[in-house]
């Protein structure tokens, strides 16, 4: 006889269950996301209500909302991206310092690749149009 056999029943049917951790993450997982389900509808079906009976008061202001609205959004756009360009300037101006300082900050390997490159190119033109130029005499 096997070894499977002699055990007792109830140790097999311990063994075949699976194990308590997924299936308590299994049922988190399920639980958690009808809550949110369920709390996700109740959230749309708040915003219809309170867009129904908004829109009455919407439409009768409209001529009062629509243009301050524009206005708002001109003003805060425009803070925000004076905002932005101040912070990109701070930026550039940071790394400019640490990399005349020799702090080799980001990127300052491919600015050195690059004048490198300029530099030669610059001189085969030189020397080419010296070439040229002494060609052109005679």
């Amino acid at each position: 006889m096997s070894n499977d056999q002699n055990k007792p029943m109830t140790q097999k049917l311990y063994e075949s269950v699976p194990s308590s951790r997924p299936t308590a993450r299994f049922l988190t997982a399920t639980t958690l996301s009808a809550t949110l389900l369920f709390l996700s509808g109740l959230t749309l079906t708040w915003t219809v209500i309170a867009l129904i009976m908004a829109t009455p008061v919407m439409v009768l202001f409209s001529p009062v909302l629509v243009p301050s609205a524009i206005v708002i959004f001109l003003v805060i756009t425009g803070f925000l991206f004076s905002g932005g360009c101040g912070v990109a300037a701070i930026t550039a101006l940071s790394w400019i310092y640490n990399y005349v300082q020799g702090k080799h900050p980001l990127g300052a390997d491919k600015l050195d690749y690059a004048r490198d490159m300029l530099a030669s190119m610059t001189r085969g033109v030189t020397e080419k149009a010296k070439e040229y130029g002494q060609y052109v005499k005679y």
